[in-house]
C-alpha cells in the first residue's frame, strides 16, 4: 500500500459542547462528504489522516467527547435505508458511493 495513496474512512464524532460540535463539524465539511449528521465519508493517505487526527485532537475535549476514524476497504459493499444522502441526478464522478439496497425508492 502506497504511503500517499488515498483511502476511504469513516470519521464519527460525539461532541459535548455545541461550540466544538461546529467546529469539528464545519471542519469535517471542508475534507469530506456528510453521510448522517455526525459521519463523514473521507479520501485520505496515511499523511492526511495524520493530519487529521492530530486536527481533531486539538478541537476536542477528550473527556467528554468521542471521535473515530474507521478505515474503509477501497470498495466497500454499501447498503443503506432510507433518507437518501444527496438529491434525485446528483453524481459524483470518480467515487463508489452507495446507492439504496436493490436500487428501491423509499418514498412515504
Amino acid at each position: 500500500m502506497s504511503l500517499h495513496a488515498k483511502h476511504p474512512h469513516l470519521v464519527c464524532y460525539d461532541i459535548a459542547d455545541p461550540r466544538r460540535l461546529q467546529r469539528v463539524h464545519r471542519y469535517l465539511k471542508k475534507l469530506g462528504l456528510p453521510l448522517q449528521y455526525s459521519v463523514f465519508l473521507l479520501f485520505l493517505d496515511a499523511p492526511g489522516r495524520q493530519r487529521l487526527a492530530a486536527a481533531l485532537l486539538e478541537m476536542i475535549d477528550p473527556r467528554h467527547d468521542d471521535v473515530r476514524i474507521y478505515p474503509l476497504p477501497r470498495r466497500p459493499d454499501w447498503q443503506w435505508w432510507g433518507k437518501p444522502l444527496w438529491p434525485d441526478g446528483i453524481l459524483l464522478p470518480g467515487l463508489d458511493l452507495p446507492t439504496p439496497l436493490n436500487g428501491a425508492k423509499f418514498d412515504q
